[in-house]
């Protein structure tokens, strides 16, 4: 991590950004009123319920509850975390993002190092590149390519390349100096053994540069171009390169479409370019790895159906089931996953080869359902004809169903483990322990009544322009009553300044109160525009009464010896403050 991104600089980026920009690069957005709408791009629905506020800086969906501001967006469509999110959007708007060292934390690498790391692996991606048109081998290698199909513009738009076979060619090209091969270490373009001897990673391959979901190269993918072993290579992991986050293909696949319907994972990365060749450009590959959760998560929010195609041999089953037990918790409603297993000798590049992309995508259309997969693997040890057979199958069953966040798949598992077993849904029902069932479900936060505090709140959290209105009354932060302390920060953060709702939510971000805050954003408050600021100023007038009783009574319950001048003089202000009310 190249040091902290201040606070100031974040807000000023929020400050900064156009919601409705950012979302409509992403989503098309048509004018609705005031606001723009279109069909929700994190769960399945016809009619828009998807909306956007210009003068909020905020979007919300009434159907899933999905909300946020440009930085929020980014994060949830982009799946980015959220320092990568911040420089994409200072990217969008031509912003460098600076960083600070906190006292007492380690030092950090600075951001000139990080993004001297990502030219490095830009330019040995040239390199390999350049490999193609210089190389001694270049006729060997093109050879190769052309007869796996490839033509050169798939070579061109995947990056890919030709490591050569000299042991040392990246590092005389790259490692003129001690910190130049320190980095090259670090990166793993070249390694060393256990003498001290410094040659390179990959050598005599075929090389795929990986990119991350901002089109740098982060690692790379080496396939031999004749029966040598390993068969493919990736990089390990290192400070740019987490295999269970990055796809390869990914990058490309969006630069390709803006919006998707379908999502196929296959195994290597050859596969991809295959498929791209012949126009099936939805197409990514985990690397040296089954899909993570990250994986999943990223790509259900590109598309509502992910297809795994794999081999059918024992590998690619394992690789399918560690997919499936992965989905279970981030299954959504209107979510689809399913599954394609290859006859055995078959890939995804073999295939398209002999059937074209259309009859590729009919496979994929004849693809088994979640469902059935589930069971047939849950099955393929258990004799159901045995009440020993049935019982294991109800063990094994009962804790995978406990971890399906969707309540549509969750009913369809137990409607057809019932089915199997011969029994009633309600008898697999309690067979499955509802404290499992519930800890499984990601409901939404449960909505605290809305009492006059957290209707300010939401007031002002909705149009912060309100907090000028008033103003702060310090002695409020002694007022007994929930939420007070966060109300009296929100409004000094409101009455001197003009900010969006987004500005202000952006300031509570990782805050304890954040998820409430993000609730009441999209509060429907039922009052009128032209009544929003009587509406507010009634509400302050209700706490500071309940202020003035909360205090009399403090001072009433005193013993008289305590009773001071002073004391006595602020007991007849409150009643004559509370007989005016």
């Amino acid at each position: 991590m190249a040091g902290f991104i201040p606070k100031d600089f974040i807000q000023d980026l929020v400050a900064r950004a156009d919601v409705v920009s950012v979302v409509d690069s992403r989503v098309r957005l048509k004018k609705a009123g005031r606001n723009y709408q279109a069909c929700c791009p994190f769960h399945n629905e016809k009619t828009p319920s998807f909306s956007v506020a210009p003068d909020k800086q905020f979007y919300h969906c009434f159907g899933c509850g999905a909300h946020g501001n440009a930085l929020d967006f980014i994060m949830e469509f982009d799946g980015l975390e959220f320092p990568d999110a911040v420089e994409e959007l200072a990217s969008m708007l031509g912003l460098e993002v600076p960083r600070e060292q906190r006292p007492g934390n380690k030092p950090a690498r600075d951001r000139a190092e990080i993004e001297d790391d990502f030219e490095l692996m830009e330019r040995c991606a040239r390199f390999f590149s350049q490999q193609l048109r210089d190389n001694p081998n270049r006729e060997r290698v093109i050879n190769y390519l052309k007869g796996r199909g490839l033509s050169g513009e798939v070579v061109r738009d995947f990056g890919i390349g030709y490591a050569p076979e000299q042991w040392d060619a990246i590092l005389r090209e790259f490692g003129k100096s001690p910190d130049r091969q320190k980095q090259l270490l670090a990166l793993k373009m070249i390694t060393e053994n256990d003498r001290g001897k410094r040659f390179d990673f990959f050598r005599d391959r075929i090389m795929f540069p990986i990119r991350d979901r901002r089109g740098r190269v982060v690692g790379f993918g080496g396939r031999v171009l004749d029966s040598g072993e390993p068969k493919y290579l990736n990089s390990p992991e290192t400070r740019l390169f987490h295999k269970g986050r990055e796809l390869y293909g990914f990058y490309e696949m969006k630069q390709k479409h803006r919006d998707l319907d379908r999502v196929v994972i296959v195994e290597g990365y050859m596969d991809v370019v295959a498929l791209a060749q012949f126009g099936v450009t939805n197409a990514v590959a985990a690397l040296g790895t089954a899909a993570t959760s990250d994986h999943l998560q990223l790509l259900f929010r590109q598309a509502k159906q992910i297809i795994c195609c794999f081999d059918g041999d024992r590998a690619g089953r394992d690789a399918a089931w560690r997919a499936l037990e992965n989905a279970l918790p981030l299954l959504r409603d209107g979510t689809d996953l399913q599954f394609l297993f290859l006859p055995d000798g078959e890939d995804p590049d073999t295939i398209v080869r002999a059937e074209g992309a259309e009859g590729f995508n009919q496979r994929l259309d004849q693809a088994m359902a979640f469902r059935e997969y589930f069971f047939d693997h849950l099955t393929e040890q258990v004799d159901l004809r045995t009440d020993a057979g049935k019982a294991e199958l109800v063990g094994q069953a009962k804790q995978l169903i406990a971890k399906v966040a969707s309540e549509f798949y969750r009913d369809l598992l137990t409607e057809s483990l019932a089915h199997r077993l011969g029994r009633t849904v309600g008898e697999i029902e309690r067979l499955i322990p509802a404290a499992e069932q519930s800890a499984s479900r990601k409901d939404a936060p449960k909505r605290d009544k809305v009492t006059p505090v957290s209707r300010a709140i939401g007031l002002l959290v909705q149009y912060p322009r309100l907090g000028q209105l008033v103003p702060v009354h310090e002695e409020l932060t002694g007022l007994a009553l929930p939420g007070m302390k966060v109300f009296m920060e929100l409004h000094r953060q409101t009455t001197d300044r003009t900010l969006t709702s987004a500005q202000v939510l952006e300031n509570w971000r990782g805050s304890k109160f954040e998820t409430r805050l993000r609730e009441l954003a999209s509060w429907d408050h039922q009052v009128q525009d032209e009544n929003l600021e009587d509406e507010f100023s009634e509400t302050y007038r209700y706490l500071i009464d309940r202020y003035l009783e909360q205090r009399y009574e403090e001072l009433k319950a005193l013993p008289t010896a305590e009773l001071t001048r002073e004391r006595l003089q602020e007991l007849n202000e409150l009643l004559r403050l509370m007989k005016r009310k």
